[in-house]
């Protein structure tokens, strides 16, 4: 035992160094008025976090975060479930198809981030090519304030679609093959044995995915800075994310003590929203059926 916890003593340090230190750095120089390159640092207790509540810009980004979160969660949960319950059939594409869709998860997001902007060009996309075709006019995906959230959100689910495909059937096939014979010798249809006895064992994977999706979600910056910075950035900042408002004050404004207290909202409502997920899990296990 004693050897198990000198073994794992260099993981433990290396991870309260990377990650519980700048952590707790944050979370004191969010009381600090500090400009990155002066010495001083006045203390300036709650104020960054009360000029959070007047600021245009941090509040359009919450915004956008949260409903660029939610849609994404949401669509790729429920479109990667059925997908995957399709897949788990026996077929001889079966592996080929999870591949196609699992190559999404494996590519970098810079250079996905580049063909989408491309795809979504206004004057040479591929994506309004496609339109013109069927006699539709070309739409600003990334210009359109309207527009380019959504744009977003459908790059983000396709992204992340295939690692919750995966996963999902990893559950689908570990299910026992008993449970649904039975089911079936009962009389119960493809419905309800999808519903009675796939659906709640796959309810830990199903809050795995949405709780790492949420994370992932609220942290969304590589594509928004990709994808809509230069000549394709949308009118009036409409796709400013969290991450992005917190790198622009942060390293462009140098204003790291207000930067700090937005990171910090950012990891009390992913930390909050974490904390809900397992108790709606819990409660939903809890209740007798």
């Amino acid at each position: 035992m004693l050897f198990c916890y000198v073994a794992l003593l260099p993981v433990v340090a290396l991870f309260f160094y990377v990650r519980i230190i700048p952590i707790g750095f944050s979370f004191l120089l969010s009381f600090y008025k500090w400009n990155l390159i002066s010495p001083r640092r006045p203390f300036v207790g709650f104020d960054n976090y009360l000029g959070l509540l007047e600021d245009e810009n941090f509040l359009l980004a919450l915004q956008n975060t949260t409903i660029y979160s939610f849609s994404t969660v949401a669509l790729s949960t429920a479109i990667a479930l059925p997908l995957a319950v399709f897949l788990s059939r026996k077929s001889r594409l079966s592996a080929f198809y999870q591949t196609i869709y699992f190559l999404p998860v494996i590519t970098p997001m810079v250079p996905v981030s580049i063909a989408w902007k491309w795809i979504y060009d206004y004057n040479y996309g591929i994506l309004n090519y496609g339109l013109s075709l069927v006699g539709l006019p070309s739409v600003a995906w990334l210009t359109d304030p309207a527009i380019a959230l959504w744009a977003l959100v459908i790059m983000g689910v396709w992204k992340v679609l295939g690692y919750n495909m995966v996963l999902f059937l990893v559950g689908i096939r570990n299910i026992p093959a008993e449970y649904l014979e039975a089911a079936s010798i009962d009389g119960a249809s493809d419905w309800q044995r999808f519903w009675r006895i796939s659906f709640p064992l796959l309810r830990p994977i199903l809050l795995y995915v949405v709780v790492t999706s949420t994370i992932n979600a609220f942290n969304v910056f590589t594509q928004v800075y990709v994808m809509t910075l230069g000549s394709q950035s949308a009118p009036g900042q409409a796709v400013r994310m969290l991450v992005f408002d917190i790198y622009t004050n942060g390293f462009q404004f140098f204003r790291m003590g207000y930067a700090s207290a937005e990171a910090v909202i950012l990891t009390l409502i992913v930390l909050g929203l974490t904390v809900i997920q397992f108790t709606l899990a819990r409660d939903k296990e809890a209740k007798p059926r």
